[in-house]
């Protein structure tokens, strides 16, 4: 099968193993796994029972390091830890120091950053990238080709558009102030942002907010409101019907 599977990984019940994959010194794989062909896990990593991981898919990977990137990776990153129950589709990339809870569905070449945490229940659609020094709660759906920038915060049941976009400096690279003002956005529980909207570094989309599709949001999004636009205002409250305590038997 052309597989290496080092000696001191430990390997549970029941898994089954595709071809040309490459699991590291000490990983640990749980109980009726599922891994696909050319997948790659480096060392150290841990992985929960009933996981699925698709083709060509790595985990555990270590950061690049540019010499002019500001901020560097330490060399000593954790493993990287996947819950039970998770599902990883081809062409995902997930770095170490990435802590993954139980039942997260990873879809087709998503990216996830080192310094990354996920509650369970989550769904990362097709092509996400989730930058590093992210949190990321329970319950989310973020989907196709969204971009979270690092230092974001997102709680519990929270709704994120294809093609929507984060940033987390306001200087655009230039000007040593910046290193003072790294802010990615705040998700509060609840709050949903469209397709194509822009978020603004250091903004808080407060609970049950909703930012329309196309806006640029430059300020905090009140609880409960409806905003839209460039620069996005307030424009309603958000209907009782889609209120989350009116959803959460849905969701």
């Amino acid at each position: 099968m052309n597989n290496y599977i080092s000696a001191s990984a430990k390997l549970g019940k029941e898994v089954k193993l595709g071809f040309n994959i490459i699991i590291m010194d000490e990983v640990i794989i749980g109980d009726n796994c599922q891994i696909g062909n050319n997948v790659v896990i480096h060392p150290k990593t841990f992985i929960g029972d009933n996981v699925r991981i698709d083709d060509n898919t790595v985990i555990g990977k270590k950061p690049l390091s540019s010499p002019r990137s500001i901020f560097k990776a330490p060399e000593d990153l954790k493993p990287a830890v996947i819950g039970d129950n998770c599902q990883i589709g081809a062409n995902v990339i997930i770095n170490a120091q990435c802590e993954m809870g139980k039942s997260n569905l990873i879809a087709d070449l998503a990216t996830i950053r080192e310094n990354v945490t996920l509650g369970n229940l989550n769904i990362i659609g097709r092509n996400v990238t989730i930058e590093n020094f992210v949190k990321i709660g329970s319950r989310n759906k973020l989907e196709t080709n969204c971009y979270i920038t690092a230092y974001s915060e997102i709680e519990d049941y929270c709704f994120v558009g294809p093609c929507v976009a984060t940033s987390n400096d306001n200087y655009m690279a230039r000007d040593p102030e910046r290193f003072k003002h790294f802010k990615g956005i705040t998700m509060k529980c609840g709050s949903r942002i469209g397709v194509h909207a822009t978020i603004l570094p250091g903004i808080i989309i407060e609970e049950d907010a909703c930012v329309a599709a196309g806006s640029v949001v430059t300020h905090n999004v009140p609880a409960g409101k409806v905003v839209l636009g460039s620069p996005a205002r307030i424009l309603r409250d958000v209907p009782e019907a889609q209120l989350l305590k009116n959803n959460l038997d849905k969701l």
